[in-house]
């Protein structure tokens, strides 16, 4: 008699050893998600300091306020407004400090861990919107 195929137990030893590889895997990736957005928030403030250097070469100020479609030149103030937008989700507060700097803070509410916060300064260290904002024109998160 030819019985081919495999036993309870070799098939048990399968998954037990399946499931170990998962449990182990799991965890690893768990976060990925949260990591993807912060990503995203940090390369949001890098495209903002694109877009404000760009303003300030038309205006030699700064812009207070950021929209969609519609650049708005001011010589003085934070009355400019340069056009950004930043991805989906995420949520940008622009503050203009004065004609030689200005700092953001990017949040997104699906980040639920540390860190759930990014910003970034441009001009004097004084500018910087929390202490691990350290290097200016570089978004750090905390």
């Amino acid at each position: 008699m030819n019985r081919k195929g495999f036993t309870l137990i070799e098939l048990l030893i399968v998954v037990v050893i399946i499931g170990i590889l998962a449990a182990i895997a799991i965890p690893k990736f768990a976060n990925t998600k949260q990591k993807a957005i912060v990503a995203s928030m940090k390369s949001d403030l890098r495209n903002l300091v694109t877009a404000q250097e760009a303003f300030f070469s038309d205006n030699a100020n700064y812009a207070g306020a950021t929209s969609a479609t519609t650049q708005t030149n001011a010589a003085t103030g934070a009355g400019g407004v340069v056009v950004f937008t930043p991805s989906s989700g995420n949520v940008l507060t622009l503050t203009y400090i004065d004609a030689a700097g200005w700092k953001a803070t990017m949040t997104n509410p699906a980040v639920t861990g540390t860190p759930s916060n990014c910003g970034i300064f441009v001009g004097v260290a004084a500018n910087s919107p929390n202490a691990a904002v350290t290097a200016e024109g570089s978004p750090a998160c905390w």
